[in-house]
Parts: structure tokens; sequence; C-alpha cells
């Protein structure tokens, strides 16, 4: 939970850093091999976005989990009764995985549904961003090859 509140926390700095490197590349006076150096950027940046999301999805099991597993009315679990309502009667258990980050519940018939459609969301985002950042670092590096000395 630490973990996704610190990625939370780091997430203003990141967007800070975006902003501050998009205003450099957009105004005068780049030194000449700024192309190869924004690609290492961005590759740095989507990676570095990539492991904020993870850890941003880690810390929301965390919390599903530790709100299922302590206190007054956790069991269901919280996020499964506020998931579907409807079917709190039939709730039997709930299951958490890491990785990938999720919490899914778990109906009396063996059923299973998400508890969240953020997970899946924040889990696309993290794969987008790390896939992101590989496809750009292998481009600085033949990008830099290419370059005649």
């Amino acid at each position: 939970m630490l973990l996704g509140a610190g990625a939370l926390l780091a997430t203003p700095l990141w967007v800070i850093a975006v902003v501050v490197k998009a205003l450099s590349v957009a105004l005068p006076g780049r030194r000449p091999d700024w192309g190869v150096r924004l690609l290492r950027w961005a590759a740095v940046m989507l990676a570095a976005a990539a492991v904020m999301l993870l850890l941003m999805a880690l810390g929301a099991v965390e919390l599903s989990v530790n709100q299922a597993g302590s206190g007054a009315g956790s069991s269901p679990a919280p996020a499964c009764r506020e998931a579907a309502p409807h079917l709190v009667a039939h709730l039997a258990t709930h299951h958490a995985s890491y990785l990938p980050p999720a919490f899914d519940c778990v109906l009396d018939d063996g059923t299973t549904f998400a508890s969240s459609g953020v997970y899946l969301w924040l889990n696309g985002l993290v794969v987008a961003c790390a896939t992101a950042s590989v496809l750009l670092g292998v481009a600085a590096r033949y990008t830099n090859r290419l370059r005649p000395a």
C-alpha cells in the first residue's frame, strides 16, 4: 500500500518533468543530437510511467486485501460488495493477484468476476508504456548507429 502511495506522490513530479522537457524541445537552441537524446529520455520516462502505474495497481490490490481482512464488515470483501451489490448474498470469497494486479470476487457457484475495471485499464497501460519504452530505446540505439561519425 505504501508503494502505491509513493507512486501517487511521484506522479506530479513525473508530469512536471514531461512538461519541462516538452517545452525545451519546442524552444530554439537545441543541441545537434537532440533527437537521439529525446528518444532515450522518452524511453526512460515511459519506463518510469510503467513502474508507477504498476505500483499504483499493486497498492490498490493491497488496499482491497487489507479492507477484506480487517475490521467490521470485512466479509464479503468491500470491493466485491461495491462491484455487484445484487450478488452480495452469493459472494463466497475473493482472490488477490499481484502479477498481474487483480482482485477477483468468487461466487458460491465458483464463478468469478473482477471487483473493478480499473485493474484492466492499469494493466493495459503498464504493458503499453513498457512496450513503447522498449521500442523507443531500440529506435534510439539504431538511430545513433546510423548517424555518420
